[in-house]
């Protein structure tokens, strides 16, 4: 739906309200779908983006003023039908619940079970962002659907174009009773995020999500929160350099840069520096001989991000450290119809430079140096924890330590993002950069309500009638036993 745009605060929220009362009621009404209903509505959203690839390629193209229409394929479109394919495969087997010891153990012997069960919590919000629209909606809407529930969703309006092709695109296949689009500026996400939802999951920035997470606790409502920071990377000593800023390198420039996940910053050895710029420039000229007018290479998708990132060049310049713009074909970007930065390395950065104090969330990457691999980790341990960190090498015994003694959402190993394509993998961050995780199994973990069942045995035995008043030697003998070290 689409509020009508004299409403004030007040008049947003009375009329998702609305909706979201509805969708309760429906929710109520019809109890918990079957196994069959939640593959149909699985498969609804799948022929949705199989329908819609090339309506959704046009849409964030427009959005983005120039955005790589295969990486669109590649990260929106084919990138969301997987996890919702794998949800589908997998739903009947999450569903089933899961049997557990009772205490004291002689009850399970008589007869008597614990168990856990899974049940839909009931409507779940999804505040979803601009840089990967569509795949941070319909991602999580696998574990919401597959775990039962229905949807209300607010897309980002910094891509209005995609936001009002998925509001379009589900008001084909799905009744707003079971998933509601609802577009707007800020004033309708604020209205959004006070409403009393039985779950809510925001993916976007940690100073937002402050104010996200201060509403939902008006209603105590749950909450998952995908944020980002300053993911980094760990060049080992043992890494090879080449196969490591090729990888390192294309982390950095899918979307622009402009990925919850992208490589913030590298941490590399002093000798290895020189020769990690010279593959990074490498590897940037052989995946774009131009960067201008290529359409692969995608553009930032704001004025004000274009020159909060620009920002972060020259301040990082005027306060001496080395700047090193990749530009393969030495185009000139002074005047461009888009928003285009070249890959930039900025090289010996210092923790006062802007760029190491916000999250880039753009195609610069600053690059520090270490003597020894502790000085790398406890830089990263000096800092709020990352969502992401990658370590590169061959050197087993330094992957341990590293991995031992940081603590970050996720880690990937000899390459940068990937964790996040791992389906049967939990994605999610810690403190800053999030809380709560999903995806597979995890994702309708998160989506579901854990119901604890204990089922009593139907006929009173001695250790039971002990346990009531009057007390005697049974179960004094019974407390002795358990009074032990």
């Amino acid at each position: 739906m689409n509020a009508p745009a004299n409403l004030g605060a007040e008049g947003h929220k009375a009329a998702m309200l609305a909706v979201l009362e509805r969708q309760k009621a429906a929710h109520l009404r019809d109890g918990a779908p079957t196994a069959e209903q939640r593959i149909e509505r699985l498969d609804r959203c799948i022929g949705l983006l199989v329908d819609h690839a090339k309506d959704i390629q046009e849409a964030l193209n427009e959005d983005f003023g120039n955005r790589s229409k295969d990486a669109t394929l590649l990260t929106d479109v084919s990138g969301s039908i997987g996890p919702l394919k794998h949800a589908k495969e997998n739903v009947r087997k999450w569903m089933k619940g899961e049997k557990r010891k009772t205490t004291p153990a002689i009850l399970g012997l008589f007869g008597a079970k614990a168990e856990v069960v899974y049940q839909p919590k009931g409507v779940v919000g999804v505040i979803s962002p601009w840089n990967f629209p569509v795949n941070l909606t319909f991602a999580p809407l696998a574990g919401i659907l597959a775990a039962g529930n229905r949807a209300m969703i607010k897309p980002s309006e910094f891509t209005p174009a995609t936001s009002e092709l998925m509001k379009t695109m589900f008001g084909k296949v799905f009744s707003e009773e079971e998933i509601a689009v609802l577009t707007g500026g800020p004033e309708v996400g604020q209205a959004f995020s006070e409403l009393p939802f039985d779950h809510m999951i925001f993916t976007g920035a940690t100073s937002i999500a402050r104010h996200v997470m201060r509403a939902a606790a008006e209603n105590l409502v749950p909450l998952t929160l995908e944020l980002g920071g300053k993911s980094p990377v760990i060049l080992s000593k043992s890494a090879d350099v080449s196969l490591a800023a090729a990888r390192i390198m294309n982390g950095k420039t899918l979307n622009a840069g402009q990925i919850c996940l992208a490589p913030d910053y590298v941490l590399a050895p002093e000798e290895s520096v020189g020769e990690f710029v010279k593959e990074a420039q490498g590897a940037v000229t052989r995946m774009f001989p131009t960067l201008k007018d290529n359409p692969d290479y995608t553009a930032v998708v704001a004025q004000r991000h274009y020159d909060r990132i620009k920002g972060y060049i020259d301040d990082a310049r005027a306060k001496g450290a080395q700047i090193v713009e990749i530009n393969p074909a030495g185009e000139d970007f002074s005047q461009q119809e888009h928003r285009k930065i070249p890959p930039t390395l900025i090289l010996n950065p210092s923790d006062d430079m802007k760029v190491m104090q916000e999250e880039i969330f753009g195609p610069v990457l600053p690059v520090k140096t270490y003597k020894q691999v502790d000085e790398a980790v406890n830089y990263i341990n000096a800092n709020e924890r990352p969502l992401g960190l990658y370590w590169f090498g061959t050197d087993e015994a330094e992957k341990a330590k590293v991995l031992e003694r940081t603590t970050s959402g996720g880690v990937t190993v000899n390459d940068v993002v990937m964790h996040v394509a791992q389906e049967d993998l939990p994605f999610g961050g810690v403190g800053p950069s999030g809380m709560g995780s999903y995806h597979g199994h995890d994702g309708f973990k998160e989506f579901s309500h854990k119901k604890a069942i204990f089922t009593q045995l139907k006929k009173d035995i001695a250790p039971l009638k002990q346990m009531r008043p009057p007390y005697g030697p049974g179960i004094r003998k019974y407390l002795a036993g358990t009074l032990t070290r």
